[in-house]
């Protein structure tokens, strides 16, 4: 046998990148492990029937991390499909996002789009605001933003929370209720809201 004759599988050697190598095997174990402590510390994520769908007979979501992964993906990819082709907010010039874990184990992403019209400050309030849905038309839905998607109590409320630093919200918390948008010098818009009504 000559040496161009030889099988790939038996040239070279193996190397196992490491943790620090994104999207590496490695690097995904690591995740997967860090996720599952949230889970066991916070308790489990609600699930997708897309998810519960595609398991075969026995397994339980946790067994199959890619097809979490991969929904994730196309929902992601339909919901820049709705922001870009659907013109949701206006015509769009390009877009970037990049998807993080929160402490919880969730992954979220961060979303940039550049609109060709841009949408100013006095027409913001047609566009977002920060509402609660209504606890008797939709109880689910309610729990879900009460328990994941509001900040606190902090400050002088509770002092050992964990965004406190030297007696103060690290997050800036909590924030005036304004009754118009505003955009602060820092970029942060402090945005419509009804919330103190329906979270004290």
């Amino acid at each position: 046998m000559t040496k161009n004759d030889e099988q790939l599988s038996e040239m070279g050697k193996m190397v196992v990148l490491p943790s620090s190598f994104t999207g590496g095997l490695c690097y995904m174990h690591e995740r997967t492990q860090d996720a599952m402590t949230y889970v066991r510390h916070f308790g489990r994520p609600e699930k997708w029937q897309e998810i519960v769908n595609l398991l075969v007979q026995g397994q339980k979501s946790h067994d199959r991390h890619d097809i979490i992964a991969k929904i994730f993906h196309v929902k992601v990819k339909h919901m820049m499909k709705l922001l870009t082709n659907g013109c949701i907010f206006g015509k769009t010039k390009c877009y970037m996002y990049t998807v993080e874990w929160q402490k919880s184990g969730l992954h979220h992403i961060h979303i940039f789009v550049w609109l060709k019209e841009k949408i100013r400050l006095k027409s913001i309030d047609n566009v977002i605001s920060a509402k609660l849905p209504d606890p008797d038309l939709d109880p689910a839905l309610y729990e879900i933003i009460k328990t994941y998607m509001i900040h606190g109590l902090c400050g002088s409320l509770n002092t050992s929370y964990p965004c406190m630093f030297d007696g103060t919200c690290t997050k800036k918390y909590p924030r005036p209720f304004l009754k118009e948008t505003q955009t602060g010098e820092d970029g942060f818009s402090n945005i419509v809201d009804d919330l103190p009504k329906m979270v004290e």
